[in-house]
């Protein structure tokens, strides 16, 4: 049986495996830099993610995906990468500040012909798709304010189809789904959007938990029935 290993264990896997398997290019790497020199949190996902969210989108064969967070644009960037050259990525960033630094990274990794960057309230965004009557979504990425999970799954499923992917990040919180009083502001809504995974027949999912450079979490899985 191998040993439990410290959390500086789990770190230096993840730099291994990204350095060894998944190796981000320049364009990636400026993309973080850029990040943390705008003053952006260092909240982006892990190389290890990104490339996953990059390989979830050419396995589902999606042509349109859907980001709910957009920040600097490091997941962007991979998902696009995992388009068709005639695919789409529609993405919602609440920040103006933060929109323009992803902008900048996502014209310099030559993917900004690919992406729309929607600035404003998600919620308010996703009901203006809707009202566009927007193309049915393939892919579904969301990773931004952890109260309203509840209604982004929701609209996940709005605007997708049967068959839609939906990815939805940080769903273990350090632990705090077993205990909402480490965090009383993001827990519930996350813990609500996991039993709506569960309970909605609309939806078929599971949870993978993670843990690394982004501490103890993990990311639900899921398609729209």
């Amino acid at each position: 049986m191998i040993e439990h290993q410290p959390a500086a264990g789990w770190v230096a896997v993840e730099d291994f495996l990204s350095d060894v398997v998944v190796r981000p290019d320049s364009a990636l790497k400026r993309a973080v830099a850029a990040a943390a020199e705008a003053g952006m949190p260092p909240i982006e996902v892990t190389a290890n993610a990104g490339k996953l969210l990059k390989l979830l989108v050419q396995l589902s064969g999606a042509r349109r995906v859907l980001e709910i967070g957009t920040l600097a644009g490091f997941s962007t960037i991979w998902m696009a990468r995992g388009l068709p050259e005639d695919g789409r990525l529609v993405t919602c960033e609440y920040l103006p500040k933060h929109a323009q630094v992803a902008r900048a990274n996502l014209n310099d990794a030559g993917l900004g012909h690919k992406v729309d960057i929607r600035v404003g309230a998600a919620l308010e965004t996703l009901r203006e798709l809707e009202a566009e009557g927007a193309e049915p979504f393939d892919f579904v990425f969301i990773d931004a304010d952890k109260e309203n999970n509840p209604q982004y799954l929701d609209w996940a499923i709005r605007l997708g189809r049967p068959g839609t992917t939906v990815v939805m990040d940080n769903v273990v919180w350090e632990g705090a789904v077993l205990d909402p009083t480490l965090d009383p502001v993001n827990a519930p809504g996350i813990i609500s959007a996991l039993q709506m995974m569960g309970e909605d027949p609309r939806l078929d999912g599971t949870v993978i938990q993670t843990v690394g450079s982004k501490g103890w979490d993990g990311f639900a899985l899921a398609v729209v029935r």
